[in-house]
């Protein structure tokens, strides 16, 4: 069954890891069902990540994807939404 979800990219070894953060973001992205969003949730020290996910989205998939940086989550990090087409 096809659903929207959201992965935690923000405790553990994600809050120093960048690369990290990108990777298993990406992981999710291919994860996630045609027509459904997952919600990757960011460490707040590596800022917007707009700033670094939206480069690495665009450098791996051409298309077939959209993106929205949604705000600051209740945890202290930060949400930005992938919707994959």
């Amino acid at each position: 069954m096809a659903k929207d979800w959201s992965i935690d990219l923000e405790q553990g070894d994600y809050q120093h890891n960048r690369a990290l953060v990108i990777e298993d973001g990406l992981k999710a992205i291919e994860e996630t069902e045609s027509g459904c969003y997952v919600n990757l949730v960011t460490p707040a020290n590596f800022g917007n990540p707009s700033h670094y996910l939206a480069e690495a989205l665009s450098q791996k998939y051409k298309s077939g994807f959209s993106f929205k940086f949604i705000d600051l989550c209740g945890c202290g990090g930060y949400v930005f939404r992938v919707w994959k087409k």
